[in-house]
């Protein structure tokens, strides 16, 4: 018998009619011996994920507003849970400590940290599973820094220790006990590292929806779904806005050559997406695995006479961005003319300031930036092996009347990504989908 790692997400433990499915799902496979569980999330539309409503508590004693009525609506959440799932344990001591925490000024990870905590500990007791408390495995050094080999190392340890666990994902702490957690979602990475250091079979992350989508079902009607993709391809989508599983979260299971699947708590008979290191074998007619794109960014295009002659260009322009802390996305380029695609969030404020350095430093002939872009990937390793891809995709796009802006293709030919005004965005998208599968 194999092992599996199984996280659920915040919807899939968002109250106790959830935590009944998940049990059910649990008791009908028995290779699954490590849970890992999120905070409760929203149960219906205008509900509220209870890390949010932790944050919210922190943030009012800080600034000395009554805190108490919005931590009440969180004991009673849990309080709920509790008793319809009829488990005997003891949560108002750990209120109580929760509360003079805040009141103390703790920090905000340690609250946040909370919501995950209170629903592990009842879970692993309606489950009668082990609670092993991410706290003790999860290190960070003192500066905040995530520690992953001493983190394999506690993990495999202490989970050997018990045949079958329930693990609060998101957090971690430092060294002298102090709580540090992951980004938003990051419950999906303890689940990939949980699932490295045991070595499982199959890494299982359960959420709302069957896997994965070839588009965004926002923008798309009814979406094909993707039944198998490389950690490679998922990677390019995540980058670029597929949001399913927290993008973190792949490298510890890729390197450790993992399977991850994605799989819907509401519907545990879909199949699901399956994430693993082996290419798909593609459909009769089918090229591309995926689009993703995003909205937002700015293009800085800059031209020079005999650019290409010049020395140290690319080094210097790149040194620019750095010393302003701008990470840069992409950097297309011409025989006189190079340009630098960053995120609005990193630029926007400073544009002037970036212009300015670039001008004085650079010298270049002409520059000019255009800050309404959107980027569009169009992911899938056989568009390789398929000639016409592009006048494929390019073709879609002018026939749409979408004009194209930026193109940008990856050496591995395992992806194409083209800039279009924000204006453009779900148009574009629309259209690469129809082309390629319609």
């Amino acid at each position: 018998m194999g092992v599996k790692v199984a996280k659920f997400g915040g919807s899939s433990v968002a109250d106790a009619l959830q935590i009944e499915k998940i049990r059910n799902i649990i008791e009908s496979d028995g290779e699954i011996k490590y849970v890992v569980v999120s905070a409760p999330g929203k149960r219906f539309k205008d509900d509220s994920k209870v890390t949010d409503l932790l944050y919210l508590c922190k943030s009012q004693i800080d600034h000395k507003v009554p805190f108490e009525q919005v931590f009440q609506v969180i004991c009673d959440r849990y309080n709920s849970e509790k008793m319809n799932l009829n488990v005997d344990i003891d949560l108002q001591t750990e209120f109580n400590e929760i509360e003079n925490a805040l009141r103390e000024g703790t920090t905000a990870d340690y609250i946040a940290s909370r919501g995950e905590y209170l629903n592990a500990r009842i879970i692993a007791a309606y489950l009668g599973y082990d609670f092993v408390d991410a706290a003790g495995m999860v290190k960070f050094s003192a500066k905040g820094k995530f520690l992953e080999k001493e983190t394999h190392e506690a993990i495999r340890e202490e989970l050997a220790k018990h045949d079958k666990a329930v693990i609060p994902g998101f957090y971690g702490a430092k060294p002298d006990g102090e709580i540090k957690t992951f980004s938003r979602g990051g419950s999906d990475i303890t689940g990939a590292l949980v699932a490295k250091a045991v070595d499982a079979d199959v890494y299982e992350n359960w959420t709302d929806v069957s896997g994965f989508l070839v588009a965004d079902p926002r923008i798309v009607d009814n979406p094909r779904p993707i039944s198998q993709i490389s950690y490679k391809e998922l990677r390019e989508l995540s980058y670029m806005g597929a949001s399913v599983l927290h993008e973190d979260a792949i490298y510890p299971a890729r390197t450790a050559d993992i399977p991850i699947n994605i799989r819907n708590t509401n519907r545990p008979q879909d199949p699901g997406t399956m994430i693993s290191s082996e290419m798909a074998q593609l459909k009769e007619g089918q090229v591309i695995s995926g689009i993703a794109g995003r909205r937002d960014f700015t293009v800085i295009t800059m031209y020079k006479n005999q650019m290409s002659d010049l020395r140290g260009f690319i080094r210097k322009t790149a040194a620019i961005f750095e010393e302003h802390d701008i990470p840069i996305e992409h950097v297309p380029s011409g025989v006189d003319t190079l340009s630098v695609i960053v995120a609005n969030e990193h630029i926007s404020d400073i544009i002037d300031e970036v212009i300015e350095d670039l001008n004085q430093q650079l010298k270049p002939d002409t520059i000019d930036y255009q800050d309404d872009i959107a980027l569009i990937a169009t992911v899938g390793h056989g568009m390789s092996a398929r000639p016409g891809t592009a006048a494929k995709l390019f073709t879609a796009l002018a026939e749409n009347n979408v004009n194209i802006r930026m193109i940008d293709q990856g050496s591995s030919e395992m992806n194409i990504i083209v800039g279009v005004t924000n204006s453009d965005f779900e148009t574009a998208l629309k259209a690469i989908y129809n082309a390629f599968e319609k």
